[in-house]
This record gives C-alpha cells, structure tokens and sequence, in this order.
C-alpha cells in the first residue's frame, strides 16, 4: 500500500510543478492540482477517483447543481409573480370596500 501512496504522492508532486511559476507557492495550487489529480483516469481502476468515491463524474455533478439553481431561480419568479397577483387582488378588495 505504501508503494500507492508514494505513486500518487509522486504524480501530484508532478502536476504542482506543471502548474506553479514559483516554488513558493505551491500551496495556492494545491486545490487545483487534487482536482486534476482526482479527476483523472486511472489505468488501474479505468475510472476515476471522483467517480468511485461520488458516484458520478465531477462535470456530472456541477451539471446537477446549475439545473438545481436553475429549478431555484424559476421558483422564485413564480413566488414573485404569485406575490404581485396577490397584491393587486388585495389592493382591488380593499379599492371596492372604500368605495361603499
């Protein structure tokens, strides 16, 4: 097990100095370096560590959540357009008591 982890050690330490101009900050690059590491696939496996640990590709996922802020936002202009009928309904209630 020991020899995985040395191997993957060795390939992120492969990407950080791909991605990095200077060798000081490396850490800024780490998050970055962790995705492309995890979302890569492995010959082993013919998968990739994302997809064995989640269940379903990182581009899957993002694409799940922007419908899901989309379903959010098409909520809200519905509450907000039910919102305004309301108003006026109210407003023509009250409009019509005050006249009587």
């Amino acid at each position: 097990m020991n020899g995985a982890v040395e191997a993957a050690n060795k390939n992120i330490k492969k990407i950080i100095e791909k991605m990095t101009v200077n060798y000081k900050d490396w850490h800024e690059m780490l998050p970055y370096t962790l995705l492309a590491y995890r979302t890569s696939i492995r010959t082993s496996t013919g998968a990739t560590p994302y997809s064995l640990v989640y269940g379903m590709e990182a581009a899957e996922w993002a694409k799940q959540r922007y419908e899901q802020l989309n379903l959010i936002d098409e909520k809200r202009l519905k509450a907000l357009c039910h919102g305004q009928c309301y108003q006026q309904r109210m407003a023509r209630a009250f409009n019509t008591k005050v006249r009587h």
